[in-house]
């Protein structure tokens, strides 16, 4: 190596000034103007907008800084890791449908497929219908585009899709459906495929190395491995919270936490900022604290080629479909890790072994639903910051899954598939005829008969311009307390149709804009 570029110091981390675990001695108290809780896609936004304007920030986030040099591949130690329950939350009902919340600096934008998609107009339309909000997509255009600066938001190039991205807007082509590259808030992405379990080669632009930074440089102070417990009133005035400094990755519990502040915004996220409500008794007096939970279930169809196409290579979502969004249907491409999408393969012993050796030849596409009929609940467990999550998959929504389901099978088959493994309990496990695979459309399918996921959550505080029908007005301000603010997925009215994070971001910048206004 060259001795004189091996003098040179190393680029400072992107987590440079954030408090960490091991700088705490004893009890934590501080005091500031503003007090944000969450470095997620809502409060990281909040916190650097309000540092920029001169406001004195104190930024709040449970889990530990991890850099890149600390994710780690193997799907089961990254999410004991980065997830909450260590991967294994789930909501209860209908059917048992996983749901994963990221507890780290950055919270779920470090775990995403980094999707920035802005939700067309007529979103709006439908949050109007549901809960009187007067916002308009016209309203928060300013504020996307303010966000998508700051990310460097573009289309996911040709060069780093993949085979796996190619042969889905292959299959949608072939149908005629619209298909684009998504938008991503990466740069020099390499298409490793690892979203999931953070990015090794940092071209993510997660809030953590983006906005977070940006917050310290403007005088924000960011403490991490505090979880807040409880939020602290008096009458309608917030005065601060309380919680405990928690061990990384262990979350065993240290030092007591106190930060007192003249006004405070939770970005705790769709699941954790009701549960903080509930414990703190605030809030409860609208009824809507942890009601409407709302998801976007997935299912996925797995895709089998004759030819080997090295499905770990591109982008981890580089194209989508929205031919059907208006109907509530959104197509994609989908990637994880291998020990995550090994759990769907069918078969037993040496069935379940011959699968795995042609992994080389699959590609997962997936449907997301907005289930606008399906709702559900979060509440607080006893005895604990973990949320019981309840949710009623509504069977004309499971209808309308089928349906997309089997558009997704036609994808699969034009994309030039050999066969498909439609993952449903009551059909085949693998399918090697495209006329076999109409019984998708036929099946009296049920929630219990489909292994669905949803990661996508919201409407647990939503916003509304009265405490009637929302805990929040359009503002982000709690109807229930003068200087409470919520600024997370939760204040949706309803479904965003489309991947949530730009929207969450878009709406935290402008309740940004909203509370500078009146401090």
């Amino acid at each position: 190596m060259n001795s004189k570029l091996a003098m040179l110091p190393l680029p400072s981390s992107p987590h440079e000034g954030v408090k960490r675990f091991e700088d705490y001695r004893g009890e934590l108290r501080e005091r500031c103007e503003v007090l944000v809780v969450g470095s997620g896609p809502g409060g990281a936004v909040v916190a650097k907008e309000l540092a920029e304007r001169g406001h004195d920030v104190i930024l709040l986030e449970e889990g530990p800084p991890v850099g890149r040099r600390e994710f780690t591949q193997e799907a089961g130690e990254a999410m004991q890791r980065l997830l909450r329950e260590g991967g294994s939350r789930a909501a209860r009902g209908t059917l048992a449908m996983p749901t994963m919340q990221a507890v780290v600096l950055g919270g779920g934008s470090v775990i995403n497929s980094a999707i920035c998609a802005r939700p067309p107009s007529w979103i709006f339309d439908k949050w109007a219908d549901r809960t009187g909000t007067s916002l308009t997509r016209a309203d928060l255009d300013p504020h996307f585009a303010r966000v998508e600066a700051q990310l460097g938001v573009a289309p996911t190039p040709e060069e780093v899709q993949g085979e796996r991205n190619l042969r889905f807007k292959r299959g949608c082509e072939a149908l005629g459906m619209s298909v684009e590259p998504i938008w991503r808030n990466v740069r020099g992405c390499k298409g490793s495929g690892e979203c999931f379990t953070g990015c090794r080669n940092g071209a993510k632009r997660s809030t953590d190395v983006s906005y977070v930074p940006a917050a310290i440089r403007a005088g924000a102070r960011v403490y991490t491995s505090v979880r807040v417990e409880r939020v602290l009133a008096s009458g309608r005035t917030v005065t601060g919270v309380e919680g405990r400094v928690v061990e990384p990755f262990t979350r065993k519990v240290h030092g007591q936490a106190r930060f007192e502040a003249e006004l405070v915004v939770l970005a705790a996220g769709c699941m954790a900022t009701p549960v903080l409500l509930q414990r703190s008794e605030l809030c409860g007096d609208c009824g809507w604290v942890g009601r409407d939970l709302r998801f976007h279930p997935g299912l996925a169809i797995m895709a089998m080629f004759e030819d080997p196409i090295d499905p770990w290579k591109g982008a981890t979502q580089g194209y989508h479909s929205l031919e059907h969004l208006e109907r509530g249907l959104k197509f994609e491409v989908l990637w994880s890790p291998p020990p995550v999408l090994a759990t769907r393969m069918p078969g037993l012993g040496h069935a379940y072994q011959e699968q795995l050796l042609r992994y080389d030849h699959l590609a997962p596409f997936d449907v997301i639903c907005a289930a606008d009929r399906s709702s559900g609940e979060v509440r607080a467990k006893p005895g604990s910051l973990d949320p019981d999550i309840r949710y009623h998959f509504d069977q004309r929504d499971v209808d309308l899954m089928r349906e997309g389901l089997g558009i997704l099978s036609d994808i699969c088959w034009a994309s030039g598939a050999e066969a498909i493994l439609p993952g449903l309990h009551g059909l085949p496990e693998v399918i090697r005829r495209r006329e076999d695979a109409e019984v998708i459309r036929t099946h009296a399918l049920r929630a219990s008969d489909t292994i669905a996921a949803a990661n996508h959550a919201f409407c647990t505080t939503r916003m509304s311009p009265s405490a009637r029908l929302g805990v929040v007005d359009e503002t982000g301000r709690c109807h229930d307390l003068d200087n409470l603010y919520i600024s997370d997925t939760g204040i949706f009215a309803a479904s965003s149709g489309v991947n949530p994070m730009l929207l969450c971001m878009a709406l935290a910048d402008r309740i940004a804009e909203k509370i500078h206004a009146r401090l």
